[in-house]
């Protein structure tokens, strides 16, 4: 019910009161077999509501919904840059001859590099970040690895964003995160993408959407009005799963309504694009401390196995200057909320040390994790670091000597106070790296 032509009201209302009412009777096998609230909130098409004309799920952005009144607390952003980001491009050893002789093109010199530590330098395309990293509130950790030596993407990204490297372990360690967390608010949590990512499948509740302004549904305000009453009066005292879910998803309607209608002006000038976007829509909900808890994000486009290129050009550089350009806009728009947020950056699995045929970097291991936000032992790179001599590569790649876990272990229990890492990560004994203060 998009297009120009809407059926009358009270017709959409008795086909769409018949379509919910066959699809209880249809999903009650599906309940009884394990259907997920993820599956319930992330598009109730089973259900009807979508036959409304409406698209629940339509944007990049995912809500998530539990009970209101409790403490928003600190927020946590994850940026899943998808395709296999090249650490080595990002956060660059210093007067380092053996990447220089791995990489004769597409190594970035030392004297175009931003200051970052003893050991290393940025990439002069995070210049809009670099103010964040002089102020500590920017860090990072390199030569990140997890239990999955794999150097396929859809294999790598499953173990990372499970949390754990055995198969056994089926939920996203966001959503145990969630669950570690309890109750929050009718806004809890946020995820990218028509559908959720692996990190957030499991049993919390999770709605989906786009933007505030988009999520609603279509047809008018009439239209509108007279959906959400019938859709409340069929799940009004309903003894079953989706009625729980269904009126989590109308309070939803409405707060994302009200919040909508509430002109909101960004304190900072954001790039144009979808990553920019989102970080908006994010900021809005942290400075409305609406209980905004997790956060999850795709950026794609990192698989550069052709021209990653010089540091004035190429594919690194061009995608670095949008990241780059899009969280400076963020970190600026929340202005002190930012101290009470934690942003961390993952990534299936780094680059080859090597540079290809194609002035690319095939698929690696060791890889970079960025942090932004509060609390952080910012202006500095920590872990270990195993160097790039070729007698210390691993098959050629930089050695994972950091396990990913290690990090989001220490953010968990300093920035969200979980103290018990392990239903979250529980096959993993963490190492405490010192990222946070």
């Amino acid at each position: 019910m998009d297009g120009s032509h809407h059926p009358r009201p009270e017709a959409a209302l008795r086909r769409a009161a018949g379509r919910v009412t066959a699809g209880l009777a249809d999903q009650r096998d599906a309940w009884r077999h394990g259907f997920t609230r993820r599956r319930v909130l992330a598009g109730l098409g089973g259900l009807g509501v979508a036959s409304l004309g409406s698209q629940l799920v339509t944007t990049r952005v995912a809500f998530g919904a539990a009970q209101d009144g409790a403490d928003p607390g600190t927020t946590l952003v994850v940026v899943f840059l998808r395709g296999g980001v090249d650490g080595l491009s990002v956060i660059v050893p210093r007067g380092n001859g053996d990447l220089a002789v791995a990489r004769p093109r597409i190594a970035v010199p030392d004297r175009a590099l931003l200051p970052g530590d003893d050991r290393f330098g940025l990439h002069p395309a995070l210049a809009p970040l670099h103010p964040l990293w002089t102020a500590g509130r920017m860090a990072a950790v390199h030569a990140v690895g997890s239990p999955d030596l794999s150097r396929s993407h859809f294999q790598a990204q499953d173990c990372l964003e499970r949390g754990a490297a055995t198969s056994s372990v089926t939920s996203g360690w966001l959503d145990r995160v969630l669950a570690a967390l309890g109750p929050g608010t009718t806004f809890r949590a946020v995820a990218n993408g028509t559908a959720l990512p692996r990190s957030l499948l499991g049993r919390e509740e999770k709605l989906v959407l786009t933007e505030l302004q988009r999520f609603d549904l279509a047809g008018g305000d009439q239209l509108r009005d007279r959906t959400v009453a019938a859709l409340t009066a069929l799940y009004t005292g309903l003894d079953h799963p989706v009625a729980g879910h269904a009126q989590v998803t109308l309070r939803a309607l409405a707060a994302a309504r009200e919040l909508a209608d509430q002109d909101y002006q960004p304190v900072a000038d954001y790039p144009d694009g979808g990553f920019a976007g989102q970080l908006r829509e994010l900021a809005r909900l942290i400075k409305a401390r609406v209980g905004l808890r997790v956060a999850a994000i795709d950026l794609g486009g990192w698989d550069m196995h052709t021209w990653i290129g010089p540091v004035d050009d190429g594919g690194m550089r061009r995608h670095l200057d949008q990241f780059a350009a899009a969280l400076a806009a963020f970190s600026t728009d929340l202005g002190p909320a930012l101290e009470d947020v934690t942003l961390v950056t993952m990534s299936e699995f780094g680059r080859r040390v090597a540079e290809n045929g194609n002035a690319g970097a095939d698929h690696g291991h060791g890889g970079v994790m960025l942090l932004l936000g509060g609390g952080l032992r910012g202006g500095r790179v920590h872990g270990g670091w195993p160097g790039l001599a070729p007698d210390v590569l691993d098959h050629g790649d930089l050695a994972g000597a950091n396990d990913y876990r290690d990090v989001l272990v220490e953010l968990l229990q300093r920035r969200l106070g979980i103290g018990d890492p392990a239903p979250i990560f529980p096959d993993h004994r963490p190492t405490r790296l010192g990222v946070f203060r």
